[in-house]
């Protein structure tokens, strides 16, 4: 097995256990709750804006277009594979040439698919909450974070 694959299994299994275990590198005392509300609260904190939330504002008027654009080049790497598969059956014989263009496209695609999806999606958006009673932003946190709030988990409501 290469270095880097065993690097990244310790490292995934090191994270499972610190989760697992309620363990924090933060050092904060974590918050500590009556066992009466345990089962019923939720820990937030105020979502403070950042550079990529501004980002990700500025280019949500051009979203339409870009994936508009993204959906035609994967309609056109569809075709491409297609028309590979096409050329190779006719020939009745494997050349790998004729997959050389369609797979650096696909690889392409990917990459341009992945830095789409972080430029639009901020970490804030799929966390991002409303509490009822008031007034605000707030994103969902652990009990150890700076400014974590105590709250019951029925006023929290996704945004």
């Amino acid at each position: 097995m290469k270095k880097s694959m065993l690097s990244a299994i310790v490292l995934l299994t090191i994270i499972v256990l610190m989760a697992s275990f309620d363990f924090s590198l933060d050092g904060s005392p974590p918050i500590q709750l009556p066992a009466d509300i345990s089962g019923r609260a939720l820990f937030v904190c105020p979502a403070a804006s950042s550079f990529w939330d501004s980002i990700a504002a500025g280019f949500s008027f051009f979203a339409r277009y870009v994936l508009m654009v993204f959906f035609f080049a994967t309609i056109i790497l569809a075709f491409m594979w297609g028309w590979a598969l096409y050329q190779n059956l006719l020939k009745d014989s494997f050349n790998k040439d004729a997959f050389s263009k369609p797979w650096a496209f696909t690889k392409l695609l990917f990459w341009a698919g992945v830095i789409l999806v972080l430029i639009f999606n901020t970490p804030n958006r799929y966390r991002l909450v409303t509490v009822t009673g008031r007034a605000g932003d707030y994103v969902l946190c652990e009990n150890t974070s700076a400014g974590a709030i105590v709250v019951r988990s029925d006023l929290v409501h996704t945004k």
